[in-house]
């Protein structure tokens, strides 16, 4: 036998580390802890940084509708001094006085209303220096509507406290001396409103008809 051969043949060389062997028969490595750690904080990181983005979004949305329903209009509606009468003036140059008992970004709601009415007392060539501004309570027009006015808010153009002293004050002070059991419509006319004067500071009422026979 030729052992001589057999000996000059070499054995296999030691495999190198991380080589890889085709039958899978790899020696198994130790783990050093490091590749779950790394998988975890990967994932913590993508819906961290999900969650930051909803978080903010949701803030942002919050702060949106704060300012759009509530958060200018609370700090407007502290103005209202419930023991004085308000003057809310309108867009197509209407006035109204009564008592704003509500206030919000969409609407403004007046109870108890008044309003200016001009009747001429003379010529037209005289109708600037002698126009009768009266206050009419509202309630006996021909549409006979409720005490209460709800007003949107885009119609405002501003509105005011009244100072308990002032001619629209003491106007309403009179009126309501001069009808104590509250206001009275006559049947035969389109505004039997009472009216009171409140040109040059003079607080006379008047009662106000406008009779609707029809003429031959």
């Amino acid at each position: 036998m030729d052992f001589s051969t057999r000996s000059n043949q070499q054995s296999p060389a030691a495999p190198r580390p991380g080589t890889t062997f085709a039958g899978g028969d790899a020696p198994a490595r130790k783990s050093d802890g490091r590749g779950p750690k790394r998988l975890t904080k990967g994932k913590w990181a993508k819906w961290g940084g999900l969650l930051l983005l909803v978080a903010l979004a949701v803030l942002v949305l919050a702060v949106i509708w704060i300012l759009i329903n509530g958060g200018t209009t609370k700090s407007e509606s502290s103005h209202i001094d419930s023991s004085k009468l308000q003057a809310v003036f309108l867009t197509n140059d209407q006035v109204y006085f009564g008592h704003i008992t509500e206030l919000n970004g969409k609407y403004l709601t007046l109870n108890n209303i008044y309003y200016l009415q001009t009747q001429n007392s003379g010529s037209a060539a005289t109708t600037t220096t002698a126009n009768n501004v009266s206050l009419v309570k509202l309630g006996c027009e021909l549409h006979k509507p409720y005490d209460q006015m709800v007003i949107n808010s885009s119609e405002v153009e501003f509105w005011e406290n009244l100072q308990s002293d002032g001619q629209v004050a003491n106007a309403v002070k009179q009126y309501q001396q001069n009808n104590p059991n509250g206001q009275k419509c006559s049947n035969t006319a389109t505004n039997g409103a009472s009216t009171t004067n409140v040109q040059g500071g003079a607080t006379s009422t008047t009662p106000t008809t406008t009779d609707t026979t029809k003429k031959q």
